[in-house]
């Protein structure tokens, strides 16, 4: 495999050689939009047009240009790397035989619906042309549910190799193969040794990385190949990479630490092979998922894969009887064989079984795969009926279960690492099943633009330096302006601190006194704190006080931008104190705004009290369309007193099953005198609408306004064990699909 790799990468620098080193009698240097409309129309075959070093702002290149085999036609930068597109900018390509490369998108947005296109126009599409050695990051659209396509391939026989694309912030595919024209039909595209950089959660439908097709073409045939590209913790939603056309091949493709799962969402005819998913053991890290007919997954090699349900290692669906293409098409014919499953957690069959997804596969195969796990001794669930489902030489290790009569042997669970670094099966194993030499099918290294770095962008807290904040008025506010990514505000212990100003968050920081008397916070302003888009803040063994705030209805401590944020933010409170929030109604510790997004929430080790509002409000997306406004929430070890509003009114409305939260944990905490204000109108000391995943455990109750849940679709797991409410009336909940045990009411 190695050998392959390294020819099918000659190509490339060679290439790459010769397009750097052409001569400059054919090519021509622009320097203005005027310039390059100019060249454009006078290109001949084997011409150059090259941009000129320097920052290209608010242009909207239109390359309409007709090659030849021998002699493409080239839009290049003067040195790759080196030209940087900004703004409100994109690039349109049409016409045959053209070669795209070097230039950087960032710092800006397409103002239309796509940065790079495969076409000028309906009509205008490009053919035989390719695109490499290019850059598209964080190119995103300011309003976070404003929807555009990165990348958008249209025509025949093009491809797309060796560029980067990352950090995608707002909503829409990064890359999309079209098939909304005959003439972009049956295309045989290539899209290879791309590097498919970090992608944030968007926290709702429409965050694929690559997808091919839609729904209203699915059973057209496409077959794009998409090989050795590397998918590096692309989290947008649940498909990775979602396919809905026919024909395709997906080979040799890495995805790292990548929440979601490669699925077959429409489509028929598709190969899935020698792909590797390493998760690491992240949370809703998944593998592939089968839907619809014809159906090959083969030599797949899948570590440490925690997702479950739609999420799982090897998932096989139910489809809907008749379906119509937009919904789920049977599984006909099928084959899931010869792959390796390492420490991963579910395999699931007929996966969706519901009233509507009532046709089970038919005519499908689980053969020779290994499957060695100890971190989920009972890896199989099997939803409905599995006959259709033929198995055969399947290998378990010996202390796991399965619930199928036949088909598997157990071996002893030999798991280590081989001298590529990947956790494996016995040798003697690996040859019952002809799988070949584990090893990656294509490193980061070897994907990407050759000039751009992959380095990772994100600033964990207290990563930076310390600065010390003398005592006063509005030092906190200067020692913001003057910090920088990860930095830590160090307050005096015992210090008495005042805001008149509001204090915006612009990066990730951290305020803290150290260990020892906390520093006192108050302010002035109907918000102390405003995460700003890219912000994120940690207060640890603080006391914040309201005694200072505005007479106002609706003050806050902590609040979120009242505009969209298409980067997402974290929240960290530790060891501190929160007191006096009640100088007028509905003084939230948190508020936040629609068209935000918290990948994380903690509140650990803090005591709350005296509170006219909630502690956590985020419930601002009830247009019930699947979107909602945290991932991660974590409270523990904590006391909250005499709160008006609910501790955490968390709201995800909609049927939608793309994504995996909101999750959050409640652990180790009391609550006395909760949720019984006159403005509480959800009258809940805990407010859950459509969490996917909440544990609520070992923790008390007083004098409270009960917890309300309500479940929706998706099959949440909600747990709810080792809790005491006294003087509080019992759980409402809208049906009883969730797991009590040991819950005392008194």
């Amino acid at each position: 495999m190695k050998m392959n790799q390294k020819l099918r990468l000659i190509p490339f620098t060679v290439i790459a050689a010769l397009v750097s080193c052409a001569p400059d009698d054919d090519a021509q240097l622009v320097r203005t939009m005027e310039e390059f409309d100019q060249a454009v129309a006078m290109l001949q075959p084997g011409d150059q047009v090259v941009l000129a070093n320097g920052v290209w702002t608010d242009v909207e290149f239109k390359f309409r240009a007709e090659g030849l085999p021998e002699q493409p036609i080239e839009l290049k930068a003067e040195e790759p790397g080196k030209v940087i597109i900004t703004g409100q900018s994109n690039l349109g390509i049409s016409g045959e035989h053209i070669v795209v490369s070097g230039l950087v998108f960032r710092d800006g947005f397409t103002p239309t619906s796509e940065v790079i296109s495969f076409r000028t126009s309906s009509q205008e599409l490009a053919n035989h042309t390719r695109v490499t050695n290019t850059v598209i990051d964080n190119f995103s659209n300011p309003e976070r549910f404003v929807s555009d396509i990165w990348v958008s391939i249209y025509g025949k026989n093009n491809r797309f190799d060796h560029n980067s694309l990352l950090n995608k912030g707002n909503s829409g595919v990064t890359l999309a193969v079209r098939l909304n024209t005959e003439d972009s039909l049956d295309n045989d595209h290539v899209i290879e040794y791309n590097y498919f950089g970090p992608r944030q959660i968007l926290g709702s439908n429409g965050g694929e990385t690559l997808r091919i097709g839609t729904s209203h073409y699915s059973r057209e045939f496409s077959n794009t190949q998409v090989q050795y590209n590397y998918f590096d913790r692309t989290n947008g939603e649940h498909e990775i990479v979602s396919n809905k056309a026919c024909g395709n091949v997906y080979r040799g493709n890495v995805f790292y630490e990548s929440q979601g799962t490669l699925t077959m969402r429409h489509g028929h005819t598709t190969l899935v092979e020698n792909n590797y998913f390493l998760g690491n053991r992240k949370p809703n890290t998944g593998g592939i998922r089968i839907i619809n007919e014809y159906q090959t997954v083969r030599n797949n090699y899948l570590y440490g894969l925690t997702g479950h349900r739609f999420r799982g290692a090897l998932v096989i669906m139910n489809g809907v009887p008749n379906s119509p293409p937009n919904r789920y098409n049977q599984v006909v014919d099928s084959v899931m064989d010869g792959n390796i499953v390492v420490d991963s957690d579910y395999i699931q069959l007929c996966a969706g079984s519901d009233e509507e997804r009532s046709a089970v596969p038919i005519g499908s195969s689980m053969r020779d795969n290994i499957i060695m796990s100890r971190t989920n001794l009972d890896p199989f669930t099997i939803y409905d009926d599995i006959s259709g489902i033929s198995f055969e030489g399947n290998i378990l290790n010996e202390e796991a279960s399965v619930p199928i009569s036949s088909g598997f042997s157990k071996e002893l669970y030999s798991i280590l690492e081989n001298e590529n670094g990947l956790r494996v099966p016995a040798q003697t194993l690996i040859d019952r099943i002809s799988f070949g030499e584990v090893r990656l099918p294509v490193t980061k290294d070897e994907t990407g633009a050759s000039f751009y770095p992959k380095t990772d962008n994100s600033t964990e807290f207290q990563s930076g330096g310390a600065l010390k904040v003398e005592p006063g008025v509005d030092t906190i506010v200067q020692a913001l302006r003057d910090s920088g990514p990860g930095d830590t505000l160090v307050l005096e212990n015992g210090e008495e601190y005042l805001m008149t100003r509001y204090a915006h968050i612009n990066h990730p920081v951290t305020i803290k006194t150290e260990d020892g008397e906390r520093a006192l916070v108050r302010s002035e302003k109907s918000s102390f704190f405003i995460i700003e888009n890219d912000g994120a803040l940690e207060l640890e063994n603080l006391w914040i006080d309201g005694a200072a705030s505005p007479d106002l209805a609706g003050n806050n401590v902590v609040s979120t931008s009242r505009y969209s944020m298409n980067r997402n933010y974290s929240l960290a409170v530790r060891n501190s104190r929160v007191t006096n929030l009640d100088v007028n109604r509905n003084f939230d510790f948190l508020k936040v705004y629609m068209s935000t997004f918290a990948d994380s929430i903690e509140i650990l080790d803090t005591e709350m009290s005296n509170i006219t509002g909630s502690v956590l409000s985020l419930d601002k997306e009830t247009d019930d369309l699947g979107i909602y406004n945290v991932e991660n929430v974590s409270i523990k070890g904590s006391r909250f007193t005499d709160i008006q509003g609910a501790v955490a009114n968390i709201y995800r409305g909609g049927t939608d099953e793309s994504t995996f939260g909101p999750m959050v944990v409640i652990e180790g905490n009391e609550f006395a005198n909760i949720g019984l204000g006159p403005q509480n109108r959800s009258a809940a000391s805990l407010k859950f609408h459509g969490v996917q995943n909440l544990r609520i455990s070992d923790s008390n109750w007083s004098d409270s306004a009960p917890i309300e849940l309500f479940l929706t679709n998706g099959e949440p797991i909600t747990v709810i064990e080792n809790i005491v409410m006294t003087n509080t009336a019992e759980i409402r909940a809208n049906n009883d699909e969730y797991t009590i045990e040991n819950v005392v009411y008194q």
